[in-house]
């Protein structure tokens, strides 16, 4: 399935060489997905920088909405360390991945003193369609997602955490993007299953980078496959943001009881940033769900984690900042999109039904 440079969206910044959260050096991605009929769509994500007990890195949460189970939350936010992998899983299957990262520590030689430890588990509400209640992730499928987490290109879409997951009324899934802010780099990674209205960038030139921001790109904005070519009526131009989709199907409604939903999204950095820089690059990870039509409904956890694979360095100068903050803004944007894109329709508990975007010359 095509991402969403593949497309032509006006997106602004420049990716690194695999336009994911793995151009930041030493950081790996692992999945494990687990699917069984009927109705079990779920599985684990496992972002690996290298942080363990006795070699923290250095990050920053931020919760936009706090109707989430973000395990590890509270001192991440007091110590501004992270200690393990973040993990990534459905809501009720959490404590389980939790409990395995425990394992995970205990096993390792470098850990043989140590007697506490703050393991991070972020997770979202697949039971749309997904048999939530079953709690089918293992500590087997956690362990695997982080012994197999590798570097370069990132699958995405209907992948680990991401297999049953809905967002802006579609199929979503995994997605991930990164900017170049030379001499650093900032990449994301989502596990997308928010309410809202699905938007695109405002129309007008690709900048590959921002500071060659008078150069044309030949890419043009997406227009499903089918669609008119302009505004529905009902849309809203004159607000300045761009109209929502036209021609898609109905959106999918995630709950009726105004409790599911949820985004995590995790940032990583080569930059040298303390805890305190960090949380604000991780504010900017949750505000940058806006730019695609996110509604913070009252059911949404929404979390950013930041973190930099640079301990010990000095840090960067607050004045600086700024153009990491846009990096963060720009790839996270761009992660959603991913998400959404690489998705595929799929059906799953009940015979539910999550439809994927439609895109020019997909099938249906």
């Amino acid at each position: 399935m095509p991402r969403a440079r593949d497309l032509g969206l006006p997106l602004a910044g420049r990716p690194g060489a695999h336009n994911a959260i793995t151009d930041v050096p030493g950081v790996r991605v692992g999945h494990r997905t687990v699917v069984r009929d009927p109705g079990i769509r779920t599985g684990v994500t496992a972002v690996v920088p290298g942080a363990t007990p006795v070699s923290p890195l250095p990050a920053g949460v931020f919760t936009g909405n706090g109707h989430g189970k973000l395990i590890g939350a509270t001192q991440l936010a007091e110590l501004g360390l992270l200690e393990s992998p973040v993990v990534l899983t459905s809501t009720l299957s959490a404590f389980r991945a939790a409990d395995a990262l425990v394992t995970w520590m205990l096993a390792r030689p470098d850990c043989a003193g140590v007697r506490t430890f703050n393991p991070v588990v972020g997770e979202c509400n697949d039971g749309h369609l997904s048999d939530i209640r079953a709690r089918p992730i293992t500590e087997a499928h956690v362990l695997a997602a982080i012994d197999t987490a590798t570097g370069g290109a990132v699958p995405e879409g209907c992948v680990g955490a991401g297999t049953g997951t809905v967002a802006l009324g579609h199929k979503a899934g995994i997605g991930t993007s990164s900017r170049l802010v030379p001499p650093y780099t900032v990449g994301a990674l989502v596990q997308a299953n928010f309410a809202g209205t699905l938007r695109l960038p405002p129309a007008g030139p690709s900048h590959p980078d921002r500071s060659q921001a008078d150069t044309p790109s030949p890419g043009r904005p997406l227009q499903p496959a089918g669609s008119p070519s302009g505004p529905l009526e009902g849309d809203r131009p004159s607000t300045g943001s761009p109209a929502p989709f036209p021609g898609l199907p109905a959106p999918v409604a995630v709950g009726d009881d105004g409790e599911a939903g949820s985004c995590m999204v995790v940032v990583a950095t080569d930059a040298p940033l303390d805890a305190r820089q960090l949380t604000r690059v991780a504010r900017r990870a949750v505000f940058a769900l806006a730019r695609v039509g996110a509604a913070y409904t009252h059911g949404s956890g929404d979390y950013g984690i930041a973190f930099s694979v640079r301990p010990g360095a000095a840090p960067v100068p607050d004045a600086s900042l700024s153009p990491l903050f846009e990096a963060t803004l720009d790839a996270v944007e761009e992660a959603v999109l991913n998400s959404l894109f690489t998705a595929t329709t799929t059906t799953g508990v009940y015979g539910r039904t999550a439809h994927a975007v439609p895109l020019p010359g997909a099938t249906p």
